[in-house]
């Protein structure tokens, strides 16, 4: 028996000798040892030698497993990849790559409390707009969301309709889809990448169907804190536009023709959308970038959960606009900001351009009646404008829910009544008169399994934006006092009957299961009662005495259109016009007269 177990035990050692004689025998094995400049061991550089980074990632540097980690001693290519991330930056892994101790360790905590990663503010305005939150702030999260399966009417929609604009999204994670959706999220990744081998326009400007011509062994993408716009218009091309609308781009449905020389146009947009091609921001025009402006601390956050932009937001036109620039809203100083009292620049941080930083226009900016007036009420010559948002679901179909990746229960339809761009309406925020455009004008309808109505709501809502359409001439001044759409009436015909205003609108509304809506683009009553719903408590449509005060002037400034009129040293609405005083009195002499 002795002898039987020591045979059987020297057979055992004998095969395992002959498995590793074989195995080493086919195992291709580098042919030296790759150590980093570091002084690091990474035999990745085995076969990714020719990898192209920057300066600070460069592969001969620092190696490839602290950012993709893996095995970076085995010699086999299995080896090395167990455990490997193909993206570092994705939010998941990203506080073992992207923000451990030496690279960016207190960045991950402030991106993953930023809004672009939380989605807080499309989370509780659209609980709170469906009547499923009492309140337009909440806790609730996007991360939130991956770890569960909480749902609703409201987060399915968004699950469904909403959530590929966010940094949790993995890169690649919708296979069947435009490669725009696609690529989109990342993490870090977001932002800090760019593809050598794909066009820079073709994350906006690029129908679905497009196909780009690569090389069989796609280079590694690009690693670069210079984020381009084309980046950030990844995500900011939907909802309030501001992306494309800054490129000059607007979606041009209900304006001209989708076709051109006998085919469909090449000016199109991802999600079967054509554009026009308008006027561009004044700061896009003259080569500046959304970071150049934009902080680092409004972008990826400071660490603190906000629940809406305009907690994070640090800049605004008079941050650079003004005798003494360069200091945000938060008190914090710009770091590209040069120049002494005789002239600032603003340097861009991409392209390394200096702009010179020119005050507010003296006479004009400063006018003593229009110191309410936000740069952008008055500098924004457009602002696109999406009209009603007509939302079906069927249960009898399935769809696919973007945060859990697979297809669930409810397919989410959606449409629209139409889209302007023209005369951006006003409203008054706080104590400021502001920009303010439809935000989520909702017509909801819920089926059941057999297709007949199950549910049916409506809700209105105005939104105040900042359209990024800042143009170096601002608006004429009967754009504002002789429109009624600009002071939120819509658009119709204003008259005068037994001394009061009265105001005829083009647009009826629509009629729903539950009743006629209100007309798409009227905020406000002639009498100064709002007629829709507004996206913060502080905002609001111009009161009765504003209208009034507003309108009265549409009658002079045809005439009186420039700020150097001495009309307006000492004008009152008790002014009367002397040519209009002249002229009645012409046809009463007339009337007098003997034919």
């Amino acid at each position: 028996m002795v002898h039987k177990a020591v045979l059987g035990t020297g057979l055992l050692l004998l095969s395992s000798l002959v498995f590793l004689v074989y195995t080493e025998l086919g195992t291709k094995r580098p042919e030296k040892l790759f150590i980093t400049t570091a002084g690091t061991v990474d035999m990745c550089l085995s076969c990714h030698q020719d990898v192209k980074l920057d300066s600070f990632h460069d592969a001969q540097v620092i190696g490839c497993a602290p950012c993709h980690l893996g095995d970076p001693a085995a010699v086999t290519a299995e080896a090395a990849h167990k455990g490997m991330v193909v993206n570092p930056g994705d939010l998941r892994v990203a506080d073992k790559t992207c923000s451990v101790a030496g690279c960016h360790p207190a960045d991950i905590h402030k991106v993953k409390n930023s809004l672009m990663a939380t989605n807080r503010g499309i989370l509780g305005t659209l609980l709170y707009y469906w009547g499923e939150s009492e309140s337009q702030d909440t806790d609730l999260t996007v991360e939130k969301l991956l770890e569960s399966d909480e749902n609703s009417l409201a987060l399915d929609y968004f699950r469904k309709l909403c959530a590929t604009c966010h940094l949790w999204k993995q890169k690649g994670d919708l296979p069947g889809f435009p490669e725009f959706f696609s690529e989109k999220g990342g993490g870090c990744s977001a932002c800090h990448f760019t593809r050598s081998d794909t066009p820079e326009d073709s994350w906006v400007l690029v129908a679905d169907d497009t196909s780009f011509e690569r090389k069989e062994k796609r280079p590694h993408p690009r690693i670069t804190s210079k984020v381009k716009s084309s980046n950030c218009v990844r995500c900011h091309n939907r909802s309030g536009r501001i992306g494309i609308s800054y490129m000059g781009i607007f979606e041009s449905e209900g304006y001209g023709t989708p076709y051109e020389n006998g085919g469909l146009t090449d000016k199109q947009l991802p999600g079967q959308r054509f554009y026009l091609d308008v006027a561009n921001d004044v700061h896009n025009a003259r080569g500046m970038d959304c970071i150049d402006c934009h902080t680092r601390n409004e972008i990826m956050g400071d660490g603190t959960s906000y629940a809406h932009y305009e907690e994070q937001l640090e800049i605004s036109c008079i941050v650079c606009h003004s005798d003494n620039p360069g200091t945000t809203r938060k008190g914090n100083l710009l770091n590209n900001i040069e120049g002494d009292d005789r002239q600032r620049l603003i340097v861009g941080k991409v392209n390394g351009k200096r702009h010179p930083l020119k005050p507010p226009k003296k006479g004009v900016c400063d006018f003593p009646a229009h110191k309410r007036v936000s740069c952008e009420a008055c500098h924004s010559t457009w602002v696109a404008q999406c009209y009603g948002c007509h939302v079906k679901r069927d249960p009898a179909k399935k769809d696919l829910d973007k945060l859990a990746l697979a297809e669930t229960e409810g397919l989410w339809t959606e449409g629209r009544s139409y889209i302007r761009y023209e005369r951006p309406m006003l409203g008054v925020w706080g104590d400021e008169v502001v920009v303010v455009t439809p935000g989520c004008q909702d017509i909801v309808t819920i089926q059941d399994k057999k297709g007949l109505e199950e549910k049916s709501f409506h809700r209105f809502t105005m939104a105040a934006i900042n359209p990024h359409t800042t143009q170096a001439k601002g608006r004429s001044c009967t754009d504002c006092h002789a429109s009624t759409k600009t002071v939120g009436l819509g658009e119709g015909r204003l008259e005068e009957v037994d001394g009061e205003l009265v105001f005829y609108p083009l647009d009826q509304g629509v009629a729903t299961s539950v009743g006629q809506t209100v007309p798409f683009d009227a905020y406000v009553t002639i009498n100064g009662k709002a007629r829709q719903h507004s996206s913060r408590a502080e905002l609001r449509p111009f009161n009765k005495g504003e209208l009034k005060a507003i309108l009265r002037l549409g009658l002079c400034v045809g005439c009186h259109n420039s700020y150097e009129d001495p009309i307006w040293k000492d004008y009152s609405q008790a002014m009367q016009c002397k040519r209009q005083q002249t002229q009645d009195e012409q046809k009463r002499v007339t009337a007098k007269k003997p034919l």
